[in-house]
This record gives structure tokens, sequence and C-alpha cells, in this order.
């Protein structure tokens, strides 16, 4: 809320006054202002501001009120703003408008309330000053900045375009907020017309328009664009690195994010903390465990301290990999743990199937003092879930009121999923009609892959109307409705769900999986590579394998296949099947006894599973699948999910 000018509020004078603090014994003027600066430099920022309310108004100018406003923001110090902008409200009701007209004294208000979250007070200051015609372009881009900092980019992008509409010349510092505001859009368009007036505004971009420019381009996923801004530049600071290696981490491209910072070294630059979470996080994402363990390397060369942040991102990369070992020793060496480092370590020993070690830790956890969150119940309950045990799991949902958590729709999800995979699918869909807030997509569909498992044809099709109407386009639901139909031999109804997906322009997305092999990433898509799969080296290793295979007793299970072909195409289409081809390159690329690992971006169908077991038996290599429900780790013929996924 605003004093109105109205007003005439009673300020209450302190009683006692300090001797540095008693404005008779302070001259107007820089000694003034220097002991405001001394206070606010000490933290003794109440007394500056008491200061300032208590002397005569002679003592006091715009410098003054500049001074004790900056700490105010540094310190996002609302109430002590508001008693210094009330002051200058009566100062105004007392003829002495200069204190309020100055631009840097109004700025600071709108910068202050901002920071504080009071955008519109921020913006009434503003709109103040617009009316008696006393906007800067500093104040335009105090307001803009602060509409930006508040997560309103589009109102600080319109705000710049009323600047530029008034004939404001915008600043450097202008330029590189409409970029920031651009990339937060990420809107290419508007951002490359500022560019334009980068451009044409004919003064060479500082450190911040470039970095700016680099961070638009990378949020937009233009590497293009971002590596020719890169080049141009004549000084790259940190940030700059760390945009690029952003940029190539957004699509991806963690080889060449690794190339980056190899490079940067070259140059003597030496990376943050940040640079490395950045490409840990792309790692654990493509499961580039190689790449991986290159940056924990540099980590432990550093000679500083890793923070927290990088500590758990390493921890984070170990476990998408499925290396619960090394995530492991990561956690017992960090001197200082927070939440997101112990949930870490849970969810790679639930991923992993290691529920007996996740509930081991959740004790120890409490135990510690610790308190777990939201997060944390989900990684148990999916746990319990994918590994089947129901009652454990149950007893966690229970739990929760205990730590004060109230379930939302995930938790539900993870429930509902836990009871339908255990055959409970009538009790789970009770769970789904009586849980507090609307079922969700991911509820119902938890409820359809059950059907899915255990063949239930008529709670599918209930199922699958909900989820028409919730997720239209979501191909998986149409997908598992299919598989469904296709496993009770009801062809003419995957054909009626082939025919709707056609009509609603809905298609299957190809299964695709991937694997690093030294520093590079293959990445291999279900039905592709005809190529490869005609190669000398392919069919001579195929033939092999499959030979090893038969003798030992693998017959292939063609469920997967939605079609009404016989069973010699099936068996066709399933050995084309994306984790067969990442497996069969790794197979003819790694020397004997190297482990194998694969991600793929769906869930693995049955006789994929089954295959993996034989080869891992014939082949004796250690096998590591990440699907995206959890880690298969095939050995010797087994798998660790124990056909239970």
């Amino acid at each position: 809320m605003f004093c109105s000018t109205s007003l005439s509020p009673t300020i209450t004078l302190p009683t006692t006054i300090t001797a540095t603090s008693n404005p008779r014994t302070i001259k107007p003027g820089k000694p003034f202002n220097s002991t405001l600066r001394s206070l606010c430099r000490s933290g003794r920022l109440e007394e500056a501001v008491r200061l300032i309310e208590s002397a005569p108004s002679k003592f006091v100018d715009p410098q003054s009120y500049s001074l004790v406003l900056h700490s105010c923001i540094s310190c996002k110090s609302l109430e002590l703003g508001q008693r210094l902008y009330l002051q200058l409200l009566l100062c105004r009701d007392r003829g002495n408008d200069n204190l309020l007209d100055d631009q840097t004294v109004r700025a600071k208000l709108v910068t202050l309330y901002s920071v504080c979250g009071q955008v519109d007070q921020a913006r009434q200051i503003f709109e103040d000053g617009l009316d008696n015609g006393l906007v800067s372009e500093s104040m335009w881009v105090a307001m803009a900045v602060g509409y930006s900092k508040n997560g309103c980019s589009k109102e600080a992008l319109l705000l710049y375009r009323d600047m530029l509409l008034q004939c404001v010349v915008p600043s450097k510092f202008a330029l590189s907020m409409a970029l920031k505001a651009s990339a937060d859009l990420t809107d290419l368009w508007v951002g490359k017309a500022v560019h334009a007036q980068v451009v044409k505004s004919g003064e060479d971009p500082d450190q911040a328009v470039y970095n700016a420019l680099l961070n638009l381009y990378g949020e937009c996923g233009s590497l293009e664009e971002a590596l020719r801004v890169f080049e141009k530049m004549p000084e790259k600071n940190v940030i700059s690195w760390n945009s690029l290696i952003a940029a190539f981490v957004e699509q991806n491209q963690v080889t060449e994010a690794l190339s980056i910072l190899r490079r940067m070294q070259r140059d003597g630059i030496l990376f943050s903390w940040v640079t490395l979470t950045t490409i840990l996080g792309a790692c654990a994402a493509a499961t580039a465990l190689h790449s991986g363990k290159e940056v924990h390397a540099q980590i432990v060369k550093s000679k500083a301290r890793p923070d927290i942040l990088v500590l758990n991102s390493l921890m984070d990369m170990y476990a998408k990999c499925g290396i619960t070992d090394y995530c492991k020793k990561v956690f017992d060496q960090m001197q200082a743990k927070d939440l997101t480092t112990w949930n870490t370590l849970l969810n790679s020993y639930a991923v992993n199937g290691s529920m007996d070690e996740t509930v081991k830790l959740f004790d120890a956890m409490t135990k510690s003092g610790i308190r777990p969150d939201a997060v944390t119940f989900v990684t148990l309950l999916s746990g319990c879930s994918h590994t089947g045990l129901t009652d454990e799991g149950r007893k966690l949902f229970d739990q929760m009121e205990d730590f004060k958590i109230s379930p939302t729709s995930e938790h539900y999800a993870c429930l509902v999923d836990m009871l339908g995979r255990a055959g409970k699918i009538e009790e789970a869909l009770k769970v789904a009609e009586n849980m507090p807030m609307k079922p969700s997509g991911s509820v119902w569909g938890s409820i359809l892959n059950s059907c899915r498992l255990h063949g239930n044809v008529a709670i599918a099709e209930k199922i699958a109307g909900h989820l028409f109407e919730l997720e239209p386009n979501n191909s998986g639901n149409y997908v598992i409705l299919s598989n469904i139909y296709a496993n009770a031999g009801m062809w003419d109804h995957v054909e009626v769900v082939r025919k709707l997906m056609e009509e609603r322009g809905i298609k299957k997305e190809a299964g695709c999986s991937w694997i690093q092999i030294k520093n590079r990433i293959h990445t291999f898509v279900a039905g592709g590579h005809v190529d490869f799969q005609n190669s000398s080296e392919y069919r001579n290793l195929w033939s092999d394998l499959m030979e090893a295979m038969e003798e030992v007793g693998y017959v292939p299970d063609t469920r997967a296949v939605l079609h009404n072909v016989n069973e010699d195409m099936k068996t066709l289409w399933v050995c084309g099947h994306s984790e067969r081809l990442a497996t069969t390159f790794a197979l003819i690329h790694t020397g004997a006894g190297t482990p194998i690992r694969i991600t793929k971006n769906l869930r693995v169908c049955v006789d994929c599973h089954s295959w993996m077991k034989f080869v891992s038996r014939v082949t004796s290599r250690v096998i590591t699948l990440r699907d995206t429900n959890r880690f298969h780790h095939f050995k010797g013929g087994t798998c660790s999910c124990k056909d239970y996924w």
C-alpha cells in the first residue's frame, strides 16, 4: 500500500539519539552522507533511517536517500524502505519536490519494491513519475528489470517497447534486459529484433550484452547463432563459457559441451561449479558415464572445495547411469548434506531395485533429523511399485501423515500403480475414484498399464475413455489400449484404435535408444539403420548370437507386435527394436568383457527383456538398460528386476 500525499502522518522521533546519529553534531552535505554511508556499511540500517527521519531538511539531499535505499535493496528491507518513501512524500507535501523528483532516488524506490515482490507498488511509483514527465531511461529500465525478475517477462518487453515509442535511446543495460526477457519467453523473433538494435546502435556491445545474446540463442536452440556470437566476443568470461555450454547441453549435445569445456581450459579460463553442474546434468540425462567420470576427475583435480550443488549433480549422474556404488561413495565423502543429497541416493537405490537399501537409508535419514518431503515419498512409493512391495508401500503412504505431508496426485498415481501391478486392479480403481482431487492422466494411465499387464479388457476400455478426454494427444494411451486388444486377439478393435489415431493425427512415439562409446553418443531408432543391419559385421555377429541363444533355449515372444501378421514377420519386426540395435553395435565396437550401458525412451518390451537376458548369458557381458520405469541389470542370464517391471 502507498501512503497518499494527502495524509499527514505523525512521525515519532527517537527519544534518544546517539552521538554518532545526532543531527546537531553533524554538518550538512558530505559529512552527513559520510555518516549515513558508515552506518549502512556497518549494518546499522535502522539507525541510518532514523537519522534521515530526525534530521533537518537542510542536511538531507538526494544522495542521502540514494545511499540508504541502496542498502535497503541489498537487504530486501521493505519496511525501512517504506519509511523512507513516506519521508519523501512528507517532504513533497512541505514543498521540497527535488528529493522525490530525483531520478536516481525514484529508480531505487522502484527497484526496492520490485526486489521485495511488490511489482504493483513499483509500477505506481513509476507511473507517478511518468505523469510528471520525470521518467529517465534509468527509470524505464528499473521498472522493466523489476518485471523481469518477478517472472513478468512479457510485461518487461511491453514496457521496453513503450520506452522506445517515447524516443528514449536504450542503453546497453536496457538492451541486455530486453534480450534476457526475450530469452525467458524463448521469443527468438523479438530477440533478433533487439539484436538488430544492438548492431544499429553503432557501439560495440559490452560483456553483459554479449552474454545476454548468447543466452538468448542458447535458450531458443539456435546453436549456430550462439557460436557466431561467441566467436565475435573480444573477451569471454566464465559466464560466456557457461552460457555456450548450457546451450549445447539443452540440445542434449553432451560431447560438444565437453569439447567446449576442454577448449575453455586450454584458453586458461577457470571453470565454475555451475559449469560442471550443467554438464553433469546432461551426462545424467544421456547416461553418458564416460563423460560424467571425466567431469568427476575435474572436480577431484580442483584445488577448491566443491559446493553441495555440484556434488549432488555428481551423485545424480552416477545414479542415472546405474552406478549406485559410486553414488554412495560420493555421498559418504560429502562433509555437508542437504535434503536433495539424501533424496538423490534414495532414488539411486529405488530405480535400481535395491529397496532394502532404500528403506534402510530412509530410516537413517529420519533418525539423523532430516525431514522428508513430497519428493522423498514419490521415490519410495515408486520403488515399492516396481519391486512388488505392496504392503510396504501402503505403510509408507500412510506414514506421510506422520510428517505432515499431504499426498498429491503423484503420490496417488504411485499407490494406484502399486496396487494395479500386484493385480489388485479393482482396489486401484476405488483409490482413483475416491482420491481427494480429480485423478490426473498419470493416475488413469497407471491403471491402464495394469490392465495391460493382467489382460483386463473391460476396465481398460473404461479407463481409456477417461484418458482420451484428459490427454487426447498422448499416443502412449492409444498404444497401450491397442496392445491390450492385440494380446486378447481382438484385431478388429486394434484396427479401430489405429484408425482413431489416424483421424486425430496422432503418431506412435518411435522407440529410441542411445549408448556412449568412448567420447561419442550413438542413437538408434526402431526399424532404422538399414545400412548397419545390412553390414557384414552386423550379419555375422547376429547369426552367431542367435545360434548361441537358441541353443540355450531362447524363443522369441512376439506379443509386443501390434499387427495381425504371421510369426516370422513379427519376429523380424521385434529384431529391429532400438535397444537390440544398440546392444549389437556395442558388442561389435567394444572389447570383450566391457559393460554395456543403454538408455531407452520407452518401456522395454517383453521379448527384448528376454533377449537381453540371453545375450548377457552367451556373451558373458553385463548389460545395463535404463528404460522409462527403472534400471535393468542383466548378468549371466538374469535381470535385477526379477521380471517384475
